[in-house]
């Protein structure tokens, strides 16, 4: 039976309603008023704290371990199970929020975000510390594919939406960056469990002032969650984390490879779930846009090569140049005040130059900045260190607020939060593949050219018994810095090269979805 216009006669009133359908979608969509921007504020704090505890424990951990003795494995999961929890559940609640209500999800994660952060402060024993940093990262994971979704309820104008995500991705990127300066700083004048208590403020005033700021906004609500997509996103997410972090620290295991191919087949029949189903967790079609996709593979990218750079570089400075933990700390701050600012400016830029010009100055800007640390040695390194951090920082800026931004605009607002979703889930990923994968080129490096005094270079400095072996140690370790920065330079290279050859000249953030 053919429906199509041409054969069924249109009444006069329903030609007149089409009329008025098409100039309304044609007219400019509304400015954002003052109850706007005072959502993007609101979500902005929880924002900084999600990124922030991603990596303040980094200073934090000497003093915790003297307080709770954990184990080499507890210490390993009090850093990591916040982060796996985070990883693992985004997609789901990002689709939770979209299909129930955006304020409800953003309510709850709070909560349970605060409790988590209470409950961290005060553990007596490493396991109840483990299980508190677990429930921050299930309010973590709330949070932030909701935040980032409201804003697409918040700002309807494109031009406005794109500041408002700039802002946000500006803060979720500056909380990581300055997350291991503001432990030291607590540190200072408290005890180690300030670094949690610190989140409580925020979520009380988020608690109290996000049911008056932020609308009910739209939801999808038709149809059910998938429990099983849920379950397998979940689990094959963690598995493969598990395994590669694993691998970082103990070296290859058939336990750990074990679980990682069993996470990797997990992953596979989620993929194969979601082309099936006709409500899915993941939109595959999103993919279909090479924007789109570039993007979220920069975002991993960009997350995978920063991580490991930051955790590499701090190591440098500490270890091998002898710097303060909080001076070493500091020297990031250029980077992460330019990462900021370009963050916020970012949309301007793209739509002056459009997305694949700013893909590709992302990807040879982090090139070329990475690229300069390769100029450090044992006792020189502390300028191209900055220079490093400044030069690519830019890339890293254009990056963080570049995938956020395509991820909401790919996509009808009833979908923002899963999309927003899988652009934090990149992140993530990237994360935590950054320092495993990295981390372990360079610790392969360190034991095939070190003295052998020990697997690690903090060990072996605290072992080595002369002059020579300490030198020994620290050249091999900047061997190894100095490889993962080459393979960290040529990814970064090589997506900007595919960005110039599959990304039309013509695409915008504004038709990123189209």
């Amino acid at each position: 039976m053919n429906t199509s216009s041409q054969s069924i006669p249109v009444a006069p009133t329903q030609r007149a309603a089409q009329r008025a359908s098409r100039r309304a979608a044609q007219r400019p969509a509304q400015r954002a008023d003052r109850r706007s921007w005072l959502g993007l504020l609101l979500v902005l704090g929880p924002a900084l704290l999600i990124s922030m505890d991603g990596s303040i424990l980094y200073l934090v951990m000497p003093t915790l371990t003297n307080a709770l003795a954990p184990t080499a494995g507890q210490a390993l999961w009090i850093l990591d199970s916040y982060g796996f929890a985070v990883g693992a559940l985004l997609i789901t609640f990002g689709n939770l929020g979209d299909r129930y209500g955006r304020r409800k999800l953003i309510l709850f994660g709070a909560v349970v975000f605060g409790v988590g952060s209470a409950g961290a402060a005060f553990s007596p024993t490493p396991e109840w510390l483990i299980g508190f940093r677990v429930l921050m990262g299930v309010g973590g994971a709330t949070l932030l594919p909701s935040g980032l979704g409201v804003l697409s309820e918040l700002f309807l104008d494109l031009r406005q939406r794109s500041t408002a995500i700039g802002i946000y991705a500006a803060t979720f990127a500056a909380g990581f960056a300055i997350g291991p300066v503001i432990g030291g700083v607590l540190l200072s004048f408290f005890d180690w469990g300030s670094v949690f208590l610190v989140n409580v403020p925020v979520v009380v005033l988020v608690v109290v002032f996000a049911p008056i700021v932020l609308r009910r906004g739209t939801r999808s609500g038709s149809g059910r969650i998938d429990v099983a997509s849920i379950a397998l996103s979940a689990a094959g997410l963690l598995a493969v984390v598990y395994a590669v972090k694993s691998l970082a620290t103990e070296g290859p295991t058939w336990v750990g490879g074990g679980i990682g191919i069993a996470g990797a087949a997990i992953l596979t029949l989620f993929v194969r779930r979601q082309a099936r189903i006709p409500q899915p967790l993941v939109d595959l079609q999103l993919f279909k846009s090479r924007v789109f996709a570039i993007a979220i593979t920069t975002g991993l990218l960009t997350l995978f090569a920063w991580s490991a750079s930051a955790y590499l570089g701090g190591m440098y400075l500490q270890s091998v140049l002898g710097l303060p933990v909080l001076t070493a700390a500091l020297l990031a701050l250029p980077g992460a005040v330019v990462l900021t600012v370009t963050c916020i400016l970012t949309p301007r830029l793209t739509e002056r130059i459009g997305a694949r010009a700013a893909l590709v100055l992302c990807h040879f800007t982090m090139a070329a900045g990475l690229a300069l640390l390769l100029a450090t040695t044992t006792a020189v390194g502390i300028g191209w260190f900055v220079a490093a951090t400044i030069v690519a920082s830019f890339g890293f800026g254009i990056s963080f607020a570049l995938v956020a931004d395509t991820a909401v605009s790919a996509v009808s607002p009833e979908r923002a939060g899963s999309a927003g979703a899988i652009a934090e889930m990149s992140n993530e990923l990237g994360n935590a593949l950054g320092i495993a994968l990295l981390g372990s080129v360079a610790a392969f490096v360190f034991r095939l050219l070190g003295p052998g005094v020990a697997p690690t270079l903090t060990e072996t400095l605290d072992a080595a018994t002369n002059a020579a072996l300490i030198e020994q140690a620290k050249t091999a370790f900047v061997s190894g810095l100095h490889l993962a920065v080459v393979i960290a330079v040529v990814l970064c290279a090589a997506l900007g090269v595919a960005s110039l050859r599959w990304v039309p000249k013509r695409s915008r953030l504004d038709a990123a979805g189209s």
